[in-house]
């Protein structure tokens, strides 16, 4: 049953801390085989590659089956219902709008001092992208992963997906399982409609490590991004730093700040949006109403009861979500940053009220028309976003992930003339001799 925290209640700061502190993982720990594969993978290359995709996915990859050739994209996409070819292209085009928007500008100017200073910004030459091929597929996630990207102006694109030939770890409650080799047609149409440049048919820790290293006729990338399972979280973890990575995601995520005047089935509806995701999913509902909290609660059984994912949806509602109950709606926000939710609804007369109070979720979905399932598919913002209370200091994926910004400064003689003399006399003071007659062999004094 989900648990029910009341703000009223004398031992409601314990409840609520123990909620937050609750563990959603699976509880193990994974870094161990992680080393050792992408260790694998960095000395064998292709060899490891193909051992791992044998013995995980039950796959026998070769030279000739790794990559997906154009023909067999677009025999998929052929494959593809139109109107779920038109969704893509609605989606995708409302995405690289959106995107566009973000791109940063250079800057140049000249200092009081006469120096001039400013910076730029230019993409990575290559990045590398997951798309996940166990428990479901996702077309959405190729998009809202590599249109930033290229709208970033990255040059190439290469996007690895498990393919796997039999039932197995990786392939539990896939809905869209294939036999081997073979992809979700819609997956395909969506890495062509978002540009991506390679697609090779492997996935796990494996995969992560050949983007990373190369492995093969796979070249090394320099940004990875992309959610995946335990494994491919753990592997981007380690690989940081020799590349970039966009985060570590963790379970989905949804806070729901709902008074009540919302039909309580919209509600029980967004809750489980997110909870069907994964059995590891949490979802939170926030409200002043507790005849309303009844309503929902028994109206997201009702759902669960009728759901073709009931079983892992209920898992999700049961063991990591909560009804709170507050005094007044003015109490949600402090309780909305302290769980700092991947995605935040505020289903309320006037959002623009709470959002200006709330300062920690990854997406804030404003008003009781806007549920979170239109942010997964088409609204245009990116749905991969922090999650595990990350929205405390990090955002969801954008051009910025696949960029950089590198400083620009230009100094005259007189401007040295001007900023020299404390700079040497700084590196006099750290010890370093050679920094500060560098400047002053410059100096005419």
């Amino acid at each position: 049953m989900v648990k029910r925290l009341n703000s009223k209640g004398l031992r409601f700061k314990e409840a609520f801390d123990a909620f937050l502190a609750q563990d959603r993982d699976d509880g193990a720990d994974v870094s161990a085989v992680v080393r050792d594969i992408i260790s694998a993978v960095r000395t064998d290359g292709l060899a490891a590659v193909q051992r791992y995709t044998k013995e995980f996915d039950g796959f026998e990859l070769t030279d000739e089956n790794i990559a997906i050739s154009a023909e067999e994209i677009d025999r998929a996409e052929a494959a593809c219902e139109p109107e779920d070819l038109a969704a893509l292209d609605f989606a995708a085009a409302r995405i690289r709008s959106y995107h566009e928007k973000q791109l940063p500008s250079d800057v140049r100017y000249t200092d009081d001092a006469g120096v001039t200073l400013g910076w730029r910004w230019t993409c990575v030459d290559a990045a590398g992208l997951y798309a996940p091929g166990g428990r479901a597929a996702y077309p959405s996630s190729v998009l809202m992963n590599a249109i930033p990207a290229k709208v970033a102006g990255v040059g190439r694109l290469a996007m690895a997906t498990p393919t796997p030939a039999r039932e197995g770890a990786q392939t539990i409650n896939r809905p869209h399982s294939r036999p081997g080799g073979e992809m979700n047609p819609l997956v395909l149409a969506a890495a062509k409609r978002a540009g991506i440049d390679e697609i090779y048919r492997i996935g796990g820790a494996q995969s992560i490590a050949a983007l990373a290293f190369g492995a093969g006729p796979i070249a090394p990338v320099d940004v990875i991004a992309g959610p995946g399972n335990a494994y491919v979280a753990e592997a981007k973890r380690q690989v940081f730093g020799h590349v970039g990575i966009d985060s570590v995601a963790g379970p989905s995520e949804i806070l729901v700040v709902a008074d009540g005047e919302n039909d309580p089935s919209w509600i029980a509806a967004d809750l489980l949006s997110q909870a069907e995701h994964d059995p590891s999913s949490q979802s939170v509902l926030i409200t002043d109403d507790a005849g309303f909290a009844d309503r929902v609660s028994a109206a997201v059984d009702e759902q669960l009861a009728a759901s073709p994912r009931r079983k892992v949806a209920e898992a999700a509602w049961n063991n990591n979500s909560a009804i709170i109950v507050v005094a007044s709606l003015e109490d949600a926000p402090a309780l909305v940053d302290r769980i700092a939710p991947e995605h935040l609804e505020l289903a309320v007369d006037d959002p623009e009220i709470l959002l200006a109070k709330v300062r920690h979720a990854g997406a804030i979905f404003l008003g009781r028309h806007t549920p979170e399932a239109v942010g997964d598919y088409v609204a245009g913002p990116d749905h991969v976003l922090p999650t595990a209370q990350a929205a405390r200091y990090a955002s969801g994926l954008s051009v910025m992930d696949f960029m950089k910004r590198t400083s620009i400064i230009c100094c005259d003689e007189a401007a040295l003339q001007k900023i020299g003399p404390a700079a040497a006399r700084l590196a006099d003071a750290e010890g370093l001799p050679s920094h500060a007659k560098s400047v002053r062999v410059r100096l005419k004094d």
